[in-house]
């Protein structure tokens, strides 16, 4: 055990270091026509943004007032079902679904599809204390759980709830229009409707049972899935120029962020954790922003080039994550293939007055997704446009060794997860062409 005079000299050690630590922007090499935003201007570009109009226009989704393809001008569209194996289905498994079967082999599986409101919950994952998409569900499931687990629960005075398995988790402040979970009991007089009503009555307006189906026991939310499919909403200001711009006409301003948003920008951290955490944001020595000039608005066809590059190619976003634990850092955890990859404009209208307000429109999906992944994509290939880079910009970035070279996640109010995918991915399901 150290002695109280070791442990004050260790922590002044660690005070010195870090008050002689320099923080430093990321030194990019690829050139591009205008310099680049900090990652504290970016933060700030990405956030003074009307996303209570986007929050909004999600709450109306959620509640079926309106859709992505009223959104989008779409008319009709062929919406993939994302159909899975049914317990009914002949499957190499089926003889273990029969009746002479017992134990383990006899519980029943439910695949339970949801749309939730991310504004109004602190993110999927069950944490004490928050009010959490999964604690509201596994407590709607409580009446479902066989007496054996429930015992179980109880003699550890624990609360009698289910337990789901979803196909992803999504943090707070992200939407979801059909995410999907399984829930398993061995009580047999479960029905379908009774977990639909259970769950319907959690968060009337917030939280929705869009289907619920009894599968086989060998469907994993997860594992099972073959695709995800993502969609972001960008607000764009008044005075933002969504067209093709060209390098004389692109406008070009000296930003002092200060100035322009006043204390605002007090509330950004001001050290990067250089490990684990890196939505923590980057400045200079002195803290202060570079004083160059610097683009204000970008071009969403420039977005969508580069967005294109990604498509039917499997590689490692690493440098696109976030928060991944050392051992998701490296290798095949990290690769993923993206089927598609676009971005459009449109208008949230939300009465039959007015000219509605301007938006990019963001689709993705792919094999998989790494945590944090489409909020930096977005982010970075916002920053990337500004800045008039190559159309390859995104591919080059995947070669940096520091994930400083990515912009800060985008705010996760615009984003919303569409639905998620068991059968062979099918471009029909995608909503901008």
């Amino acid at each position: 055990m150290l002695s109280p005079g070791a442990v004050e000299i260790g922590r002044d050690l660690m005070e010195n270091e870090k008050e002689n630590k320099v923080y430093v922007h990321y030194t990019h090499t690829h050139p591009t026509k205008f310099s680049r935003w900090t990652a504290r201007e970016s933060h700030q570009f990405m956030y003074k943004r009307p996303w209570q109009q986007v929050l909004d226009f999600y709450s109306n989704v959620v509640t079926g007032r309106c859709s992505l393809l009223g959104l989008l001008g779409i008319e009709t569209h062929p919406i993939h079902d994302g159909e899975i194996v049914e317990a009914s289905d002949k499957t190499e498994f089926g003889n273990v679904l029969t009746k002479d079967r017992g134990g383990r082999w006899a519980r029943l599986t439910f695949k339970i599809v949801l749309s939730y409101h991310g504004a109004s919950f602190d993110g999927w994952q069950k944490q004490p204390g928050l009010n959490t998409v999964q604690g509201l569900v596994e407590a709607s499931l409580g009446r479902f759980v066989d007496e054996r687990k429930a015992q179980q629960l109880k003699e550890k005075n624990l609360p009698v709830e289910g337990m789901v398995t979803v196909a992803g988790r999504t943090d707070k402040g992200v939407t979801a229009l059909q995410q999907v979970c399984s829930f398993y009991t061995w009580k047999k007089d479960v029905k379908v409707q009774d977990i639909e009503d259970a769950i319907n009555g959690a968060a009337p307006g917030k939280l929705r049972v869009i289907s619920v189906s009894e599968v086989s026991r060998i469907f994993h939310p997860n594992f099972s899935a073959k695709w995800r499919h993502y969609f972001y909403i960008f607000p764009l200001n008044d005075g933002d120029d969504g067209e093709q711009i060209s390098e004389n006409e692109m406008d070009i301003q000296k930003i002092s962020f200060n100035e322009k948003y006043g204390e605002q920008g007090s509330e950004c951290p001001a050290q990067y954790n250089g490990g684990e955490n890196t939505e923590n944001l980057i400045f200079d020595d002195d803290g202060e922003f570079e004083s160059r000039k610097k683009p204000s608005t970008f071009s969403i066809s420039r977005v969508d080039q580069l967005l294109r590059q990604l498509e039917g190619k499997l590689l490692s976003y690493k440098i696109f994550a976030r928060d991944t634990k050392a051992s998701r850092n490296i290798g095949p955890p990290t690769e993923c293939f993206v089927f598609h990859a676009r971005a459009t404009e449109a208008r949230l209208q939300f009465s039959d007055d007015g000219e509605g307000t301007k938006v990019m429109c963001i689709e993705l999906v792919a094999n998989r997704f790494l945590r944090k992944m489409v909020r930096v994509l977005v982010a970075t290939s916002i920053r990337e446009a500004a800045a008039g880079a190559e159309q390859d910009a995104l591919l080059k970035l995947m070669d940096a060794t520091c994930r400083r070279a990515t912009a800060p996640p985008a705010p996760p109010d615009g984003l919303c997860l569409i639905d998620v995918g068991f059968t062979e991915f099918d471009p029909q399901i995608c909503f901008i062409r």
